[in-house]
């Protein structure tokens, strides 16, 4: 079951529970990843890393509104806002530690290493490009690319 679909599938559940605000919250989101699909020339159908990708913008985009709202003492707002990226982070795939982030990088070295291919710096996009979708959204991409520089110098 991709990420969407258990969003959509969640809608009915929520309206059952009377829970309007991950209700709300889901259709929101569900209607930002329609606007994706349908935004471009052609339409298209967004895979589960690029939903995750999705998810976590919001997600923060709701965390930098609440920080707002707190500073101009709309704490009930903020509150919303929290309850909303909290909703929303529960979608998300478990983040992963540094060091499961780093063991990724190494495995991914370490086979690309195994293949006679001799890596040096020129190699970190090929590097990069194995390791994405291995890690999918679940670390920080600019901390990943700094292991994956450590480790090629």
């Amino acid at each position: 079951m991709s990420l969407k679909e258990k969003l959509k599938g969640d809608v009915v559940p929520h309206m059952k529970a009377g829970n309007k605000v991950a209700l709300t919250t889901v259709r929101n989101v569900l209607g930002e990843i329609e606007t994706r699909e349908k935004s471009g020339k052609t339409p298209v159908e967004l895979d589960d890393l690029q939903v995750t990708a999705l998810l976590q913008k919001e997600a923060a985009k709701r965390r930098d509104t609440a920080a707002t709202y707190s500073a101009a003492g709309h704490d009930d707002r903020a509150q919303a806002e929290i309850a909303e990226a909290e909703v929303i982070e529960a979608y998300l795939p478990k983040a992963l530690t540094r060091a499961e982030a780093e063991a990724i990088v190494d495995g991914v070295i370490a086979e690309m290493g195994a293949e006679g291919t001799a890596l040096t710096m020129r190699s970190m996009g090929a590097v990069m490009k194995s390791v994405t979708p291995k890690i999918g959204g679940r670390f920080d991409g600019k901390t990943v690319s700094e292991i994956v520089k450590a480790r090629l110098a």
